[in-house]
């Protein structure tokens, strides 16, 4: 065997030399790192969930108008000291919704311990005169709160019970220069709708199809002189001077 020979054996016997593992105190360390950040984990979970560390404690209502926030606190029902994260928002939310006058709200939980509520409030667009007093309908037709007086610039709604969604509808669909001219809205039947403007003006809807169109030939219409304009029919709009 040559010199050379001999020289690359303990060479490549140490190439092949298995390398050494963690030491022990590197493995007891890593154990050690590892139960902390389950402890600390743990206890994190459990302050979040069980305890009142990050509990309601304030509950701020913001949107209202005629509706107090007091009110909006009371059917709220949220319990002071209530985990945040147990929060049933969408139950908060079905409560106050039950509110008449609640079009809809958001529930929005804010870190560290507050609830907000944003309300939307229906908004009359007619009102219904009766003998406990004047009710608001909104734009979908809901009859939602009872006052003492109607409010300035709300038109008057007379109509049968199957064509308030018709009328209503009509209403909030015209051109916004229309609808305040617009003194009275009255419905015999879902085809059968009329609005009373300024200066004692009739117009003679019909239903409300084609209110779009409707609209765009009663602009043109109200140029003329006349007292009733006919546009139930838009293709054949009328102008007369008088009831027929």
């Amino acid at each position: 065997m040559s010199t050379r020979t001999a020289r690359r054996r303990p060479a490549t016997a140490a190439r092949r030399r298995p390398s050494r593992g963690p030491s022990r105190r590197t493995v007891l360390r890593r154990r050690l790192v590892a139960i902390l950040v389950l402890v600390g984990v743990t206890a994190f979970v459990v302050t979040v969930w069980f305890t009142p560390a990050l509990g309601v404690r304030e509950v701020e209502v913001a949107g209202v108008v005629d509706l107090t926030e007091a009110q909006v606190r009371e059917v709220a029902a949220i319990d002071e000291g209530t985990p945040l994260v147990q929060l049933d928002t969408r139950a908060v939310a079905d409560r106050v919704h039950r509110l008449s006058r609640v079009a809809g709200v958001t529930v929005e939980r804010v870190l560290p311990s507050t609830v907000r509520l944003t309300v939307d409030e229906r908004e009359p667009v007619a009102v219904v005169k009766a003998a406990d007093g004047a009710h608001l309908v909104d734009a979908t037709g809901r009859d939602y709160a009872v006052v003492a007086s109607p409010p300035d610039g709300v038109p008057e709604l007379t109509a049968q019970p199957n064509a308030v969604a018709a009328a209503v509808s009509v209403l909030t669909a015209v051109p916004e220069s229309l609808r305040r001219e617009v003194s009275l809205v009255r419905a015999g039947s879902p085809a059968d709708i009329r609005l009373t403007l300024s200066e004692g003006r009739e117009v003679r809807w019909g239903s409300p199809e084609d209110t779009p169109r409707k609209a765009a030939v009663l602009d043109v219409l109200l140029t003329r002189n006349g007292t009733v304009f006919d546009v139930s029919s838009p293709e054949l709009p009328t102008v007369s001077d008088g009831p027929e």
